[in-house]
């Protein structure tokens, strides 16, 4: 499929054990995914593999049909600009003296050097997430730790991707602020057709920002569908006892009686 993001058998972790064994997915525009997990089971070592930053001991991740981990040379704009991943830390490598400006602008010209014409500009760009204008003249370690996840998701998303990889992307955002911001997120990916994936333990944001969710335990996706059916009628152990641990956030989900 054109413009998707298709694993299959994906074995994949850091050496011993695999955390991943035998992992398919698939992510293409206009999906709306969500990967939720107990701590330490792969989340983020699956949107690692399939963002291309490290690769699969056994299976395939490919975009488009061109792989994704070392791609071709004449591949790698491409990617780039069609393929996003946005992380919990946010901005990791990126000049701190640099204005939030140019960080913006540097990723809008990737796009449009890959073929890609957004119409947009940094102004506009820090709009879809809220950041006033003002913002492109701030230095990037000048800002909080909300301000640089969402900057990283302005980043992410003005380019028009077709697919976005989000792990645990608001963690340091106010939460009076994170589900408006999930829903502006969400309105975004579905007007431009957007696909997302998204990895969270928040039921909130992935509510917001997910039409289906994957449950990964095992190292594989043990079950999946929409959350609120997940979580009111669990069938795998694994999912029964994420809605145990997470009482409070599960009964807002629970079957109107």
């Amino acid at each position: 499929m054109a413009a998707t993001v298709v694993a299959r058998g994906v074995v994949a972790g850091y050496g011993g054990v695999p955390v991943l064994d035998g992992v398919d997915v698939t992510v293409g525009p206009g999906d709306a995914v969500g990967l939720l997990g107990a701590s330490g089971v792969g989340k983020s070592t699956l949107l690692a593999v399939l963002g291309g930053e490290i690769p699969a001991t056994l299976g395939s991740v490919a975009f488009e049909g061109h792989r994704v981990f070392k791609p071709a040379r004449r591949d790698r704009k491409m990617l780039r600009a069609r393929l996003r991943t946005v992380h919990q830390n946010g901005l990791t490598g990126l000049d701190p003296t640099q204005n939030v400006e140019r960080a913006v602008r540097g990723a809008l010209d990737e796009a449009r050097a890959a073929g890609r014409s957004t119409g947009r500009d940094a102004p506009a760009a820090l709009d879809l997430v809220g950041l006033p204008a003002g913002f492109a003249g701030r230095r990037i370690g000048t800002l909080s730790g909300g301000e640089r996840q969402r900057l990283t998701l302005a980043i992410a998303l003005a380019p028009r991707p077709d697919v976005v990889l989000l792990d645990e992307p608001l963690t340091a955002v106010d939460p009076r602020m994170r589900i408006e911001l999930a829903r502006l997120v969400a309105e975004l990916a579905a007007a431009e057709g957007i696909g997302l994936l998204v990895a969270s333990h928040d039921m909130a944001l992935l509510e917001a920002l997910t039409r289906t969710v994957h449950v990964l335990a095992e190292g594989r996706l043990v079950e999946h569908g929409p959350l609120r059916s997940l979580l009111a009628d669990p069938q795998h152990e694994a999912t029964r006892e994420l809605a145990a641990a997470l009482p409070l956030a599960t009964a807002s989900f629970a079957p109107a009686r």
